[in-house]
């Protein structure tokens, strides 16, 4: 498997590869159970600091994509693979709303407006419902 670094993006090297790592799940380039590189093989491949990958392997983890096991690796975890397949669903109902909004004269910056407004009053109504819940 073979990750690309842009040290000079502007964007921290640990969250481009987990990005990129994020993307190898999506993409099913890596599946359920698949092994990464160990700390040193990735850190040596990228010409990174080991702990930047500590720290992108540690975020993986937390985020639930990854397992660390102790003396054996990083490994992807069963829930990466169906999350994969929800996300490439929504990939493609998306990719299809887009066509159809920007084939009825929308332009880019208008479908990330609204994109946009409907993700906050997602989130707020998320927000909401989680405050209720914990009144009851």
């Amino acid at each position: 498997m073979i990750f690309r670094l842009n040290p000079s993006s502007g964007i921290p090297l640990y969250l481009q590869l987990m990005e990129q790592v994020k993307h190898a799940v999506e993409t099913g380039a890596l599946g359920e159970g698949d092994q990464l590189p160990t700390i040193r093989s990735m850190a040596e491949e990228l010409v990174m600091n080991p702990n930047t990958v500590v720290r992108a392997y540690r975020e993986l983890e937390r985020e639930g994509v990854i397992e660390l096991r102790h003396g054996s690796g990083a490994f992807l975890k069963a829930s990466s693979e169906s999350r994969a397949r929800v996300i490439r669903k929504a990939q493609m109902a998306m990719e299809s709303m887009i066509e159809r909004l920007l084939h009825q004269g929308l332009t880019e910056d208008e479908l990330r407006r609204v994109f946009a407004n409907e993700l906050a009053k997602a989130e707020e109504k998320r927000v909401v419902a989680a405050g209720t819940e914990r009144t009851r």
